[in-house]
């Protein structure tokens, strides 16, 4: 079931660059009148300045190329995430589109390795990614 909403051509310009290593963070966002999703920021963003960024009420999906390693002195491992922020304080209908447009962009993007819906940071702190992709 399609939601009906566009994905903007730009929103895979910026997909490339994160798995180009040009990034490692891509905010996307829906448009105003809640019909395309269109990229919100792309940048090299650590982990606790991913967080800061995520907005208190206003739902986002995230794509972020995670870098853990299992334990001390094991190699560095990545997995692209695409997270699915929707903060309590999200208006109705913004949570609505939201959710049904997040398959929209699922499908879009290739090459994401795990899928995170979160409506609370500790959904998305550091340690509950690394959990999740191990």
């Amino acid at each position: 079931m399609s939601s009906g909403t566009q994905v903007e051509d730009s929103v895979i310009d910026a997909f490339k660059e994160l798995k180009t290593k040009k990034t490692n963070t891509v905010f996307y966002r829906l448009s105003d009148d809640l019909s395309t999703i269109v990229p919100d920021y792309q940048g090299k963003l650590t982990h606790d300045e991913l967080l800061e960024k995520l907005p208190r009420n206003e739902p986002r999906y995230v794509v972020y190329d995670l870098t853990y390693s299992k334990g001390e002195g094991e190699v560095q491992r990545g997995k692209i995430v695409l997270i699915s922020w929707c903060p309590e304080g999200t208006k109705t209908q913004q949570r609505m589109v939201h959710s049904s447009s997040y398959n929209t962009l699922r499908s879009t993007l290739d090459g994401v390795h795990m899928y995170v819906q979160a409506s609370d940071l500790s959904d998305v702190e550091y340690d509950e990614l690394v959990a999740r992709a191990n």
